[in-house]
């Protein structure tokens, strides 16, 4: 019972913690295979919340997220406006790019030489609305053209 009553002393905390850091809070989504890459649920959820922080900071990295029109129809677990952000087989959360250098010498002596390579954002997408839910994910692996399939739990 004291365990129990210092758990509820600490929800004022936790509350306020979730408020003051002014990150959104995804709701938790279980794993899910698109194609033949599985994702576990931290992936998915890190995913989404790169997605819904981009959204709502205003800013679009590679062009990403952007608005998912849902074409093909899917029965998402939230209602829409929808973004699609994509989510890396490598695990990784993706970011737009990476920047990087290299030293170049030639005749006219070393320089410094920036460039920013724009990562591919892969098949695989995960679906969250204007509200920063998440929906779903989805996979241009096995679609025709340009469009989309459900990856397990999303049909």
């Amino acid at each position: 019972m004291q365990f129990f009553a210092q758990g509820l002393s600490l929800l004022p905390l936790v509350a306020l913690i979730s408020s003051v850091s002014g990150v959104p809070l995804i709701e938790e989504r279980a794993a899910t295979t698109c194609g033949s890459t599985y994702y576990t649920a931290t992936q998915v959820n890190q995913a989404a919340q790169k997605a819904c922080t981009y959204y709502k900071a205003g800013s679009a990295p590679g062009g990403y997220p952007h608005t998912y029109n849902n074409y093909e129809g899917f029965s998402f677990t939230v209602s829409g406006p929808y973004l699609e952000f994509p989510m890396l087989a490598s695990g990784s959360v993706y970011t737009g790019g990476k920047s990087g250098g290299a030293v170049v010498s030639g005749r006219q002596g070393i320089a410094w030489l920036t460039f920013e390579a724009k990562g591919s954002p892969g098949p695989d997408r995960v679906i969250i609305n204007t509200s920063c839910k998440l929906g779903g994910a989805i996979t241009h692996t096995g679609a025709s053209g340009n469009s989309f399939v459900g990856c397990s739990g999303t049909s």
